[in-house]
This record gives structure tokens, C-alpha cells and sequence, in this order.
């Protein structure tokens, strides 16, 4: 197991930039204003050979507003979790009456501290830190974690500060042949929307814990967060992305970071679960956000929240907007769910492992060829006749059909319906790639 270090503070001290550097890499969202970060988010890093994962978190505040509290609510699970603390505060601030706070919540709970002095950018600011000593969490480390002034000190304290590791057995032979084949990694799960539809409810649903601030504020959620969910049906990694709206309405920095990671996970992900505002209807963000799933070629599960908010005329309509709306992803399932009550989550899983099942299955050359000729002995096709048909890959399943010519795209659709109807691929996206015949 790799050892915790939590990096906490109070908002706008530039924790996340420390995390960022670190690490190494840019994996925490940064800006100049504070309140950006929110969820806790778990980041791996190595420094002289020890595994660590770092947890940048939201900033604590104590105050009375819902969000801020639940904001430090991430932050105290985070420290309660970890192995070490990195308390950020800022150098060319001082100490305030908010750094005090955390600094007293720290030293009751009694666990190991490092105090970081950050924006020291150089030997002129260094007697800055040294007024931080005030906290009682002990002497303050220097850095600049813009500039990556002092972090390679920290990361050497922070590895001499870890609890050390218990010595490596060597492992039976049956567990050696286990490790040289490898496992392969969970599928990744996509949870996608437009803001305030639920996600982040359902992701704590899922997990069983508030691993995601909730908030009826949109936009509460900046990041991509991941979390494995182990289930009857196996493990899976779930991923709670930022809510999507129209680009025009997307403004520059945090926002449009957190629209290209959730895009980006999308792209990444094995399985999507498209969620949408039943109360609302299907939204032309819906529509276009669908067609980025549908794009990425993965399997998807519309699922429509708030269910219980409506009553059985609405629910007939909303049923009719998404076979309207959302046509083209006519293969998906339609789940009606309640994320706040949990009212038909459990459907969920069983739903997503189906998808899968189905996204990576290959099926018999034979009976592929035998499927694709019935189905044109009973509609000739008006272009080109398919002479041979094969499955070129699974995730998701490709197929190749090598024609006289050109196959039209609606003659194209039905073979592919009488394909997914005889295999049962069910709620999995098939593509159908058309070669002539050579000569």
C-alpha cells in the first residue's frame, strides 16, 4: 500500500500547485482565485524510490455557508485517512486567524505534520516563514511551489516523516505466476452530464460514501474524480466529471480545465453512464453531449434522475423525449433512478457489466456470414452485395464487410441491427466498416 500524505490549508495558500509539483505533473486544477478545489483528489508520486499518494484538497474554512462546510468536511475525511499532513499556509500573508484554526483542529487530533511555508521565492522572503512558526506545528519548510524553490527538501522530509516499510516477502510461487501475467486494470465508468443532474449524488451512491461535495450550487464538482467500487459484478473504477454546459458558456481557467478533464475522461473511459434531469427533459446539451459519448465508441447507460419528481404524464413524456432526443443511441438502456433516495440504483451495475460483457465479445466468423446473408436474402441490398463478413476487434466490436461496392448508409444500419438482434450485443455501439472488392 502506498503511504498517504494529505496537503491541507486553508483556500488560495496554493496547495494544489504544490501537489502539481510534487508530483511532477499537472493533475490538480490551479487558479488565482480561491475556492477552486473542492473534492478530494488522489495523485501517485515517487520521490527516491518510495511509492506516496498525494490528496490535494478544497480549502478549509470555518464558516456556516453549506458548501464551504462540506468543502472542509473532504478535508478532515482526508486528514483522518492519511499517514502524514502537509498543512500549506502562506508566507507572505502570515499566519491568520484561519491558518490558526486548522492549525488547532491538527494539533488536537494528533496527527504527524508538515508545516509548509509556500511563496517564499526567495532568500529575501525566507525570514517570512519563519512567522509561521506561531502555529505550533513545528518549523516551517520554505518553498515556492510555483517556482519548485525548496521542493525537493520537502519531498526528503516527507519521505524520512512516512512510516517505514515492512520488508518484502517473497511471494509463493502460484502468487509470482499471478504477478508476472498481470491483472488487467477495472474498466473505467464516465458518470456525464449537464450541471446539477445528479451526478455527484449518484457517485456517492455508488461508492457508499461522500467521497464528492454535493451541493445544489452547479458547478460544485471541478474535477475528474475516480474511485474503485468493488461489486457482485466485479471492480470498477467510477469517475465523477464536472458538469458540461454550451462552450459559449464556458469561461476561461478553472472551468474550461475542468471541461477538458471531464472530456478527457470521457475519451478515456471503457463504459459511460449519461445522466440527465428527468424534471428538465432531454436538453440540446444532453443531445450533444450524448454524441461525444456515442464518438468515443464506448458503451452507455442513460439513466434518468430525479424520477421521482414527476408524475405518470410526465413520465410518459420524458420516456418519449429520450427516444426522440436521443435516437442515435437507440441501443442504450433507459434506467429511471432516484439518486437521492436510491430509489432503482441498483439497477446500475448489473446494467453496466451486461454493456461490457457485450463491448468486449467476439462472435463466429461462420455465423457472422451466415447472419449477413439471410438478412440480404430477405432485403437485397440497393448498392453493393456483402460477399464476406469478419470481426476485426472487440472494445467495441468492429466488423468488416468486403462488398461488390458501395453499401449504403441505411442498408448499413439494418445489417448492423440484424447482427446486434442475433448476437444480443444489446446496449454496446457496433461499427461497420464497408472495403470493395478489389478489381
Amino acid at each position: 500500500m502506498r503511504p498517504v500524505v494529505a496537503v491541507v490549508g486553508r483556500p488560495n495558500v496554493g496547495k494544489s500547485t504544490l501537489v502539481n509539483r510534487l508530483a511532477g505533473r499537472r493533475e490538480a486544477i490551479v487558479a488565482e482565485r480561491p475556492g477552486v478545489t473542492r473534492d478530494r483528489k488522489a495523485v501517485d508520486a515517487d520521490w527516491a524510490g518510495r511509492p506516496l499518494t498525494l490528496v490535494d484538497t478544497g480549502g478549509w474554512v470555518a464558516g456556516d455557508d453549506p458548501l464551504d462546510r462540506q468543502v472542509s468536511r473532504q478535508a478532515e475525511r482526508a486528514v483522518a485517512e492519511a499517514d502524514l499532513v502537509v498543512v500549506v499556509a502562506d508566507a507572505a500573508v502570515g499566519a491568520t486567524a484561519e491558518d490558526q484554526a486548522v492549525a488547532r483542529l491538527l494539533r488536537r487530533l494528533g496527527v504527524p505534520v508538515v508545516l509548509v511555508a509556500n511563496k517564499v521565492d526567495s532568500e529575501a522572503r525566507e525570514a517570512d516563514a519563519w512567522a509561521l512558526g506561531r502555529l505550533g506545528l513545528g518549523d516551517p519548510w520554505p518553498v515556492s511551489a510555483l517556482h519548485g524553490r525548496g521542493t525537493g527538501d520537502l519531498l526528503d522530509e516527507i519521505v524520512r516523516r512516512l512510516p517505514q516499510e515492512a520488508p518484502a516477502e517473497p511471494p509463493a510461487p502460484a502468487v509470482l505466476e499471478e504477478l508476472e501475467e498481470g491483472e488487467p486494470p477495472p474498466p473505467r465508468v464516465a458518470i456525464a452530464g449537464r450541471p446539477n443532474v445528479g451526478k455527484s449524488t449518484l457517485f456517492n451512491r455508488l461508492v457508499g460514501d461522500e467521497r464528492v461535495v454535493v451541493h445544489d450550487l452547479p458547478g460544485t464538482t471541478r474535477d475528474a474524480v475516480d474511485t474503485r467500487v468493488d461489486t457482485p459484478a466485479g471492480p470498477f473504477v467510477l469517475i465523477d466529471t464536472a458538469g458540461l454546459r454550451r462552450r459559449s458558456r464556458v469561461e476561461a481557467g478553472p472551468e474550461y480545465d475542468s471541461t477538458v478533464r471531464a472530456l478527457r475522461a470521457i475519451d478515456g473511459a471503457d463504459l459511460a453512464v449519461l445522466v440527465v434531469d428527468a424534471a428538465e427533459g432531454v436538453t440540446a446539451q444532453d443531445q450533444r453531449l450524448a454524441e461525444r459519448i456515442d464518438a468515443a465508441g464506448c458503451p452507455v447507460v442513460i439513466l434518468l434522475n430525479k424520477w421521482e419528481t414527476l408524475g405518470p404524464e410526465a413520465r410518459a413524456g420524458t420516456r418519449d423525449e429520450v427516444a426522440d432526443r436521443l435516437g442515435f443511441l437507440g441501443y442504450a438502456p433507459v434506467l429511471t433512478v432516484s439518486a437521492r433516495t436510491g430509489l432503482g440504483v441498483h439497477k446500475l451495475v448489473p446494467a453496466l457489466a451486461r454493456a461490457l460483457d457485450a463491448y468486449r465479445r467476439r462472435v463466429p466468423t461462420a455465423e457472422l456470414n451466415t447472419v449477413v446473408q439471410r438478412a440480404q436474402a430477405a432485403h437485397p441490398s440497393p448498392g453493393g452485395r456483402v460477399l464476406y463478413a469478419t470481426q476485426g476487434t472487440a472494445d467495441p466490436p468492429t466488423f468488416t464487410l468486403f462488398a461488390t461496392r458501395e453499401v449504403p448508409a441505411p442498408y448499413l444500419r439494418y445489417l448492423e441491427r440484424r447482427i446486434r438482434d442475433h448476437f444480443g450485443f444489446g446496449p454496446t455501439p457496433l461499427k461497420l466498416r464497408v472495403r470493395r472488392r478489389a478489381g
